[in-house]
């Protein structure tokens, strides 16, 4: 990919609250912030990868943005047409535009059908004037590149392992010929030695169909492999944005530190682990100001008051950090 490309998915100060659990004697209704006012712009051709802890609402934006999940606030744009207000009628040309491969790939196929009938429904759906002929003829060609058998399609799905599943899904996705994938976890059901060729079938795609992904994971090995740029969550918001191979090389917010330092490595000195302090706040109480400040060991009294917004930086980077913005860090 050469000189900077257009912004194919653009996400503006979305929010998404679910109703969480309430007071039994107070009667009193309390929300899950899940995602809180996040602003990303993914560019064409790109993977953009979206990393963090369990529970800070990676997953919950990547539904969000693919029209699973309706924004609370905020809007999303496609090739700049605003598209989360839309009709499910107005809707249905992005359907096709923009697809999604889940995380576990012994839930995600329908048990019922074969392999053929699966990958023919999207297809069916989308281009119904395609003959009999032609739609066998494009299953074939998916399936061949995914690395699957085409003979496979008059079997079914438990009869497969992780991986030949998860590759069955990919082609799935692949079927109506997307512009943007949205991976959530792809990898993460499976085991480590065939992650690495469910990886590799996913970046061929990219490259033979100038794919876009969003990419979920809190496998930060997975990122340096496979992203282009890195959104880094914390408690519902974006902490830091920047070039993979920078943010790998120089990572600037204390979290993305620390977590950087917590993958083991081998080197002269042995492993390295860096544990954070305390525990993840809740997304139904979250903490004022920074949330991150509970745990941070550079909070002042500004970042337990006030909200740090996502600024961008000289090296090209964008940081959500008091510290930063004023010399501490």
């Amino acid at each position: 990919m050469t000189g900077p490309r257009e912004t194919l998915v653009g996400i503006t100060d979305v929010v998404k609250h679910f109703a969480g659990g309430g007071n039994v004697l107070k009667r009193e209704k309390r929300k899950v912030h899940a995602v809180n006012g996040v602003t990303l712009a993914i560019r064409q051709g790109e993977s953009f990868c979206l990393v963090g802890e369990s529970g800070c609402g990676k997953s919950t934006l990547a539904r969000t943005v693919i029209g699973l999940n309706a924004p609370t606030a905020g809007t999303i744009t496609y090739r700049g047409q605003r598209i989360d207000d839309l009709t499910p009628k107005a809707m249905a040309p992005y359907r096709r535009r923009m697809q999604m491969v889940f995380q576990n790939p012994y839930a995600s196929l329908n048990p019922r059908m074969t392999v053929q009938t699966i990958l023919e429904e999207p297809i069916r759906f989308h281009f119904p004037r395609l003959s009999r002929a032609e739609v066998k003829a494009k299953v074939e060609e998916v399936m061949l590149s995914v690395g699957n058998d085409p003979h496979w399609g008059s079997r079914y799905p438990h009869e497969f392992s992780g991986g030949q599943r998860q590759r069955i899904s990919i082609a799935r996705a692949l079927m109506v010929d997307p512009e943007f994938v949205v991976a959530d976890e792809p990898i993460s059901a499976l085991d480590v030695s065939i992650q690495a060729q469910v990886l590799n079938v996913m970046m061929d795609a990219r490259d033979q169909r100038d794919l876009t992904y969003l990419f979920i994971t809190h496998d930060l090995s997975v990122v340096e492999h496979f992203g282009s740029r890195v959104g880094v969550m914390y408690l519902g918001t974006v902490c830091e944005l920047a070039e993979t191979k920078a943010l790998f090389a120089n990572p600037r917010h204390p979290y993305t530190q620390i977590l950087l330092a917590a993958i083991p490595r081998l080197d002269a000195s042995g492993f390295r682990h860096t544990r954070l302090a305390g525990e993840v706040p809740t997304a139904m109480d979250l903490p004022s100001g920074c949330v991150f400040h509970p745990r941070c060991p550079h909070a002042n009294a500004r970042c337990k008051a006030e909200i740090p917004a996502l600024k961008d930086q000289p090296d090209g980077t964008a940081i959500a950090c008091h510290g930063i913005e004023e010399g501490r860090i």
